[in-house]
């Protein structure tokens, strides 16, 4: 193996998940995670997809993601709502608090460093 990788999911079971009883605002929302990179340090990269549903978000750590497919809206508390789609990019700091809304299924990128 080199010193890179892919993200490609041939072979690589998603994990099935959903937001905490107590962070759901509305909805069902249902998550699948593909983890493809695990490393030393708490960093981790993968693919994440979310179903609609609208559920509070407390980061402690770092995460870069860009968004594959779908629509959904991230909003900090007292903040603006962003809206996201295929193509856009973010960066949520550790101490971010808000929601995340997901109006059409989302799939994206991500890179997390705790």
């Amino acid at each position: 193996m080199g010193n890179w990788t892919t993200f490609d999911l041939a072979g690589v079971e998603p994990e099935e998940g959903a937001p905490a009883p107590d962070r759901l605002i509305s909805g069902n929302p249902k998550f699948r995670t593909w983890n493809i990179e695990e490393a030393d340090g708490g960093l981790y990269a993968g693919i994440w997809e979310a179903t609609p549903g609208k559920w509070r978000i407390v980061y402690e750590e770092w995460e870069y993601f860009h968004i594959l497919s779908g629509h959904s809206v991230v909003t900090e508390e007292g903040g603006e709502p962003v809206q996201l789609k295929a193509g856009d990019s973010m960066v949520l700091r550790p101490g971010f608090k808000g929601s995340w809304e997901v109006i059409k299924t989302t799939r994206k990128d991500y890179v997390i460093r705790l």
